[in-house]
């Protein structure tokens, strides 16, 4: 797992991805793969309450494993949480993370959401690759 230098960054390109979990089980939301050459920073994670007549809990968590693509369940390493079971109210967001405490995803780790209902929470997240 190489930590690759942004002083001489080469580019930075920003995207924004969304995941509603159907299931209960954790699952990826964003990879960034082992000898990738780039680092994820992460700007802002949004777990937003779809449910509309019930609070919902929530963990994300960051894992030392970035084996599997997006949506696929995390495929082992450790799993170091960021919130774990916050109950996001009905029809609310939780704001998991923003600029002010931004997170760098580094090679070979990636970031994984729960939710505690079924398809009760969509999770965005916004982030640059930094190659």
């Amino acid at each position: 797992m190489a930590n690759p230098n942004i002083v001489n960054v080469t580019s930075i390109l920003g995207t924004t991805a969304y995941l509603t979990p159907s299931g209960t089980s954790a699952l990826v939301l964003i990879r960034n793969a082992s000898a990738s050459g780039t680092v994820l920073k992460i700007n802002q994670i949004v777990a937003a309450n779809v449910n509309g007549s019930a609070a919902v809990d929530t963990t994300v968590s960051i894992y030392s494993n970035g084996g599997v693509a997006p949506g696929s369940a995390p495929s082992g390493g450790t799993a170091y949480p960021v919130v774990s079971t916050v109950s996001v109210p009905a029809d609310a967001s939780l704001i998991v993370t923003d600029k002010t405490t931004a997170i760098y995803l580094m090679e070979d780790h990636s970031i994984a959401v729960t939710s505690g209902t079924a398809s009760g929470i969509t999770y965005s997240i916004s982030y640059e690759v930094i190659t």
